[in-house]
């Protein structure tokens, strides 16, 4: 068999087998031979609101029927990326926001890296432009975003990465502190996961953040949540910096803003940086996407915020998250993990050693299970729409595939 034209992400570009998703409605998906699965990871960490959901569908199609598209550069607006933008600006846990649109959590990420960079040299201090990220956090797949990867293997292979990064152990206060005593003047920002998702599952360790934040406004650098994960809900709140009490300079944002049903991602823009940015009328800001503001996505995503308003989505996360770590330590309690970790609605299930977690969810596939192996850590990330019943099947299924392991 020969690979097919589709060359997918994050896959061998060798391989020839995949499964095709056809359909989907709230926490179930179904192949193209009919066979439903339970999806314990919202696709890619954002189908919150579920799938299927009619209320979507429709607001993109009256949407589409009315503009489907049309560019934000200047002098030129839409009413849903209007509404969308002071939507988000009204519930962000940052000062005196403004929100940039983007297509993605990568571009989002690296429009954040250069507007840090860009606000300090507006301010009159070019000189910071060192950008500290940890390791663990991941942050996209552009150059920005690789560069400042925590997850070395994303970095490998694809030549010069851009300059200016420096990398610290994603627990080791002490080496952030090191790091600002040897290059504070020099460094334009801080980027951090409230909860480092795709590296593992890992939680801040209690009071990090805070300290991030002081050593931040100490040294006069800005402090960026990248909440592509974390967002829209899957902490119990909004946003995740607002259930860990942070208040960064900017948000990276994505995923769940539409829960998938259309691209779409951006950036929460505070007052600190903002301010340089507006000081000289005449200042034009060569950055942006021809998608920036596509109307399309920010109808998809205005239908979303209401669904997790009316539905109280968010309320619905002590309840999932409770009941998933309550399951997963039961299992560690059987000897059938390592290690649980997490926060909110998304929860990492770490194997015992010799057992390979790419094995395990393979078997939860034939189990009608869908989780994402990271290394040795099973990886639960369901919709906000899922039952009491379905977190129950999705841990029994768990572990079943772990005892046979």
């Amino acid at each position: 068999m020969t690979p097919p034209a589709f060359l997918h992400p994050f896959a061998p570009p060798a391989a020839t087998s995949y499964l095709s998703i056809v359909r989907g409605e709230r926490s179930t998906v179904w192949d193209d031979q009919g066979r439903p699965y339970l999806d314990a990871m919202a696709s890619l960490w954002y189908c919150n609101v579920g799938h299927g959901r009619q209320e979507v569908a429709d607001a993109i199609a009256a949407q589409a029927a009315t503009l489907a598209g049309y560019h934000c550069f200047a002098p030129f607006t839409n009413p849903p990326a209007d509404v969308l933008s002071a939507r988000i600006a009204a519930v962000a846990p940052v000062d005196d926001p403004r929100v940039a649109l983007t297509c993605s959590g990568s571009e989002s990420v690296d429009t954040a890296i250069k507007l840090a960079r860009m606000a300090h040299e507006r301010a009159g201090q070019p000189e910071r432009d060192m950008i500290v990220s940890r390791s663990s956090g991941y942050h996209g797949v552009t150059y920005g975003g690789t560069s400042a990867q925590g997850i070395p293997p994303n970095r490998e292979g694809f030549g010069p990465l851009v300059p200016g990064f420096v990398q610290v152990p994603h627990h080791d206060l002490a080496a952030l502190e090191a790091v600002f005593a040897e290059h504070g003047p020099r460094i334009a920002a801080v980027i951090t996961e409230p909860l480092q998702a795709a590296g593992g599952v890992f939680p801040a360790q209690p009071g990090y953040l805070a300290a991030v934040r002081a050593l931040c406004d100490a040294h006069g650098a800005f402090l960026i949540a990248d909440e592509v994960v974390c967002g829209f809900g899957r902490l119990g709140t909004w946003f995740g910096s607002e259930h860990l009490g942070l208040r960064p300079d900017m948000i990276t944002f994505a995923k769940a803003v539409t829960s998938g049903y259309v691209p779409l991602g951006g950036v929460v823009v505070g007052k600190a940086v903002r301010e340089p940015l507006e000081a000289d009328a005449t200042f034009l800001l060569r950055h942006g996407h021809t998608y920036s503001g596509h109307p399309l996505a920010c109808a998809a995503a205005l239908a979303c915020l209401d669904l997790t308003e009316s539905e109280d989505l968010m309320a619905a996360v002590p309840r999932i998250g409770g009941r998933l770590e309550a399951g997963l330590r039961a299992l560690q309690h059987r000897g059938l993990l390592r290690e649980v970790r997490g926060d909110g609605a998304v929860w990492g299930a770490v194997v015992p050693d010799g057992v390979q977690a790419a094995k395990v969810r393979d078997r939860l596939l034939t189990l009608g299970v869908i989780v994402r192996p990271i290394n040795d850590v099973l990886a639960v990330c369901p919709p906000l729409v899922m039952t009491d019943a379905e977190v129950d099947q999705v841990l029994d299924a768990m572990g079943t595939a772990l005892a046979e392991a």
